[in-house]
């Protein structure tokens, strides 16, 4: 008795313990349900990162715990009360979800509103189309349903992979690669967003199959990789991503289709698997998102023998295979869909009608795009009235659709709002999303000897491979150096083309190799020319440093001979062909892992590259500001067009060493349509100062050739005795030496009267005598330029207050400072900043007099003179002391374009650092930069403090610097918001009357933009 008690005793413990047990598991699962009835919320996955491993991915894993059935999908009383509604051939058409195009005819659209209306389908499932227009249909048949329909789409890379004018993010091997999972829990968001936005319910994602085997025609680079962990983070984040947006996440294709050779499009694969290792890998991930609440999983139409030997049945057809091991051994709970049932790899198992039925008796909920659907349904009817089929069964079916309709908000069903589709489809949110994942895939698999990140050091040379021209890739490439470019075609007899290239390329140190097309089909070589495998070896041969650049399937590096240094992009869209290029030249660091064993290379492998400090670009979103914010300078520029305040202009904005928006607007005059252009010049006027001038100065300090405070005349020798003896170099960059603003005699002696030119100064024709060019067909005699120091050393002063001269903005100064440049130098202020400065930095698009250089055609004319020069100055300097001095002047002179200009403020902003190289000193920068007497920095506007800038904007800080160009430019530099922002134009087109850009404050409320972009994105 005394032991039967304890027995007794024993087991009311473990019955109470186990009580407890139970509710709190409960208690838990209902703390991790969202409302509506969400199970899971979002939880953190830190990046788990695969070891290198083998093709196979069938790496032990730690003991797993037994199979939990999670209840995915909670009864509500809505469904309870819709299910009461319904009749049994009601309950019956909710297990078919039906094909449907929004871009066929009425007649088809007809069709499928006849077959909800007259059968009470439970689905359509749409293809191709357009977003409107499957919105507009989806409203529709919403309207002639019964029960709320479940709207699928088969959208694992977006709504792009069906819907034209529609986001298409990376496919899964791209994302297999990326290393932060919640980048992709990011996508599965905004993909469930844009789904949502149309009425779509049911995202036919994730792919949970490891591609092991390369030659796998149908998974590829729909698969994440090759290694189950990675495959089954990744598809657990995408998966937790859409359904927090209440979008079915279904995780296809059961049991695993990766290891298999056929494509079931076509026929019936086979799965050939033992049962364990089929449980250790093809199963592993779709166990994995069971345990994360995944609530739909697909049945895939192919042969796994090791699960059911009956020959030819398609597991999407076997009961041993959903019933037993899907929802029994695995536990899952949610609903299951097969896979299309107008695949031959399902077909060929009977009639339509008969294989549609079999899958439900399978185990499946739904059928996905039946054919022969009356038949079917009638089919299914007559399974009932034999007893192949229970109602009991018929009813838990229906039952896990109705919970799935409620938990995609259907039981609040709200018709698609038509208005605005493709703007809140295609946000400057989304697109950063998919350049940032873009960004974050591409990966560097070999690195010998730190070959990347090249330099402007050494010679280099492109080869494309598969497509020509002006890529993104060649053009990023331009940006970030200098490249000589080169189109592979192969020749007839397979041999010449190669030879002439070869010899060609002897001539350059390094060579990058841009292999295009690149695919995984085995059988065609992964689509890369036999002479192009020729040509990468004959470089290896000749001891070039050789870059090679796999635009595509990582598949191909199986048959490519080594190179120094290997990229994959996976995919050959811009972003990933410019990812790969600033990842080359230093601008982006290398993120990606190899997502499946290569050729040589495991999975998992991935090569260091050092980041320099160069200016890449990127998406706004992605560097921290809202790109729909930056969308409305969009607006602002067309309305100051509109307005004449300029014919077009370049706006750069560059953040965190980015450049995250460079737009070219409107045309280079108001009559002709030559569009303004990246590679456009425009006359930078005053930004001369700080562009050239100023940087030689500080350049000179930098290195003690120069002293701030002693007086010009030191360098100058010339100036003592003059009223200018006793100027310093500092009092000339903060403008306070005394100076005029301006001499008219510097260009007015040289005239008989206001419209008439002294035969003694100009000819219309260059001569050795007359070779300075004033204008396109104006050239001034060469003595004029000393006349000019002449008439500067002569020019009057101002007058001193309480001792001091006051602050006036002077030209007069900075041809000073030229002088102190030169005479210190005993070098050309021109010849001087290219060799110290431009030319090092890649700069070819900063320079004096640049019609010596190149055409007219890719220059931004200036105002049509009539006052003075007589024409249109189209290349040659507008200002008038400057073109006396045949274009080139300490105060003006340089054309620019807004890329080359950014890169220069960016060395200014990383303290004279750029690309591993020290230009100038951190403390030089700081020095020059800050706030001096009169509020002006050394050279350097600086942020007035009254608020009344027609230029700059009230939100840039203190610490910010600059500089404005007559002719319609300015360049800021924040230092305290990391912020770079240029516009430049020629609003003194056709005259220099026109101020509309001061009067309309353009320029200011462009850059307030800017900063209302960056103060979106900050956490408040």
């Amino acid at each position: 008795m005394k032991h039967r008690f304890r027995y007794l005793c024993s087991g009311r413990v473990l019955a109470i313990v186990g009580l407890v047990l139970l509710v709190g598991i409960a208690a838990a699962a209902s703390l991790l349900q969202l409302k509506p009835p969400l199970v899971s919320q979002w939880l953190s996955i830190a990046p788990e990162v695969p070891k290198p491993s083998g093709a196979s991915g069938a790496e032990k894993s730690p003991p797993e715990p037994p199979p939990q059935h999670v209840e995915v999908l909670p009864a509500a009383p809505w469904v309870d009360s819709v299910f009461s509604s319904l009749t049994v051939d009601e309950k019956i058409g909710q297990l078919f979800m039906i094909s449907a195009y929004s871009n066929k005819r009425e007649a088809e659209h007809k069709a499928v509103e006849d077959l909800i209306r007259q059968y009470n389908i439970g689905g359509v499932l749409f293809f191709q189309g357009g977003p409107v227009r499957q919105a507009s249909l989806t409203n529709r048949y919403q309207a002639a349903a019964k029960v709320p329909l479940l709207i699928g789409l088969d959208a694992e890379w977006g709504l792009g992979m069906r819907l034209d004018s529609t986001q298409s993010f990376p496919r899964q091997m791209a994302l297999g690669a990326i290393q932060d999972p919640g980048l992709l829990y990011k996508m599965g968001e905004e993909i469930g967003r844009q789904c949502r936005r149309i009425g779509v319910h049911v995202n036919f994602a994730p792919v949970a199959d490891i591609n092991s085997n390369p030659k796998n025609p149908v998974i590829g680079n729909r698969s994440f990789g090759d290694n189950k962990n990675n495959v089954a983070v990744r598809a657990a984040a995408y998966m937790k991503g859409l359904q927090r947006q209440r979008v079915i996440a279904v995780a296809k294709h059961f049991p695993g289709h990766g290891d298999t050779d056929m494509d079931s499009h076509r026929t019936l694969p086979v799965l050939n698997q033992s049962r364990e290792q089929l449980i250790e890998t093809e199963l592993y991930p779709f166990r994995r998102l069971i345990r994360d609440s995944v609530v739909a999983i697909m049945s895939g139409h192919l042969q796994v023998p090791a699960l059911d030997s009956q020959s030819g049945l398609p597991a999407s057809l076997s009961k041993l295979v959903i019933e037993g091991m899907l929802r029994k051994a695995m536990g899952f709970k949610g609903i299951v869909f097969t896979d299309a049932m107008n695949m031959k790899g399902v077909l060929n198992s009977g009639k339509p009608s008969e294989v549609n039925v079999k899958a439900l008796l399978a185990g499946n909920d739904m059928v996905l795009a039946p054919e022969q659907v009356a038949e079917s349904i009638q089919a299914f009817k007559a399974a009932l009235a034999e007893g192949r089929v229970s109602e009991a069964v018929l009813d838990e079916k229906v039952k896990r659709i109705l919970r799935g309709k409620y938990f995609a908000g259907l039981s609040q069903y709200v018709p698609a709002d038509l208005n605005s589709i493709a703007d809140d489809l295609n946000t400057a949110r989304a697109e950063g999303l998919k350049r940032e994942l873009t960004e974050a895939s591409v990966t560097v698999v070999k690195n010998k000897a730190s070959v990347l990140p090249l330099t402007n050091r050494s010679t280099v040379a492109s080869v494309s491979i598969g497509e020509g021209g002006a890529t993104p890739f060649r053009n990023m490439l331009d940006k970030l150096g200098t490249v000589t470019h080169f189109d592979f075609a192969k020749s007839g007899d397979g041999s010449s083309g190669a030879g002439a290239l070869l010899k060609t390329l002897t001539e350059y140190e390094t060579v990058i190799v841009g292999l295009y097309g690149v695919s995984s089909a085995h059988a065609r070589n992964f689509n890369i020319p036999g002479e192009a495998v020729t040509l990468l070896d004959s470089l290896r041969q000749m001891g070039r440093k050789t870059v090679v650049c796999v635009m595509g399937s990582p598949y191909g590096l199986e048959v490519l001979p080594d190179a120094d240094a290997f990229l994959v992009t996976y995919q050959a869209d811009a972003y990933a062909q410019e990812a790969a290029a600033q990842i080359i030249f230093g601008a982006l660091k290398p993120k990606g892992m190899l997502a499946a064993a290569a050729g040589r290379f495991a999975s998992g492998t991935r090569a260091e590259v050092v980041q320099v400090e160069r200016l890449g670009y990127t998406a706004p979103d992605v560097a921290g500001l809202s790109g729909d914010v930056l969308s409305s300078i969009d607006y602002l520029v067309q309305d100051a067009i509109m307005r004449k305040a300029f014919p077009g202009c370049q706006v750069l904005i560059a953040h965190s060493g980015r450049i995250v928006f460079e737009k070219n607007y409107g045309s280079l005059t108001y009559e002709k349509p030559e569009p303004v252009t990246s590679e456009t010049l425009y006359d930078l006027a005053s930004v001369t100062k700080i562009a050239a001038t100023l940087q030689a100065v500080m350049f000179l300090y930098d290195r003690k050739k120069i002293s701030l405070d002693e007086k010009v005349a030191f360098y100058l020798p010339e100036l003592k005795g003059t009223n200018k003896a006793d100027i310093t170099i500092r009092e000339l960059l903060i403008h306070q030496g005394g100076l005029r603003s301006f001499y008219p005699k510097l260009w007015e002696s040289t005239m008989l009267s206001p419209t008439r030119l002294s035969g003694t100064y100009y000819k219309s024709e260059p001569d050795d005598t007359f070779s300075l060019r004033v204008s396109p067909t104006l050239y001034v005699n060469n003595t004029v330029r000393d006349s000019v120091w002449r008439w500067i050393i002569e020019s009057p002063m101002n007058r001193r207050s309480n001792g001091k001269y006051p602050y006036v903005y002077s030209d007069l100064g900075f041809y000073m400072l030229q002088k102190v440049v030169e005479r210190v130098s005993g070098t050309g202020l021109d010849a001087f900043v290219y060799k110290n400065f431009y030319q090092p930095l890649g700069l070819k698009n900063l320079l004096y007099n640049p019609l010596e250089k190149t055409g007219a055609d890719h220059i931004a004319p200036t105002e049509n003179d009539g006052r003075y020069r007589g024409e249109l100055l189209r290349g040659t300097v507008h200002d008038q002391m400057a073109a006396l001095c045949g274009g080139l002047s300490g105060h003006a002179g340089l054309f620019g374009n807004a890329r080359d200009l950014a890169v220069l403020l960016q060395m200014n902003l990383w303290k004279g650092e750029y690309a591993g190289r020290q230009y100038l000193k951190p403390e030089t920068v700081s020095l020059f930069t800050r706030a001096q007497e009169g509020k002006r920095g050394l050279g350097w506007d600086k942020p007035k403090s009254s608020g009344s800038s027609t230029y700059l904007s009230d939100l840039a800080s203190g610490s910010s610097y600059g500089h404005t160009g007559f002719t319609g430019n300015v360049v800021w530099v924040d230092p305290e918001k990391d912020l770079i922002f240029i516009l430049l134009s020629n609003r003194v087109y056709p005259s220099v009357d026109n101020n509309r850009i001061n009067t309309l404050k353009v320029r200011r409320r462009i850059q307030d933009v800017a900063y209302e972009a960056l103060l979106r994105n900050e956490p408040i």
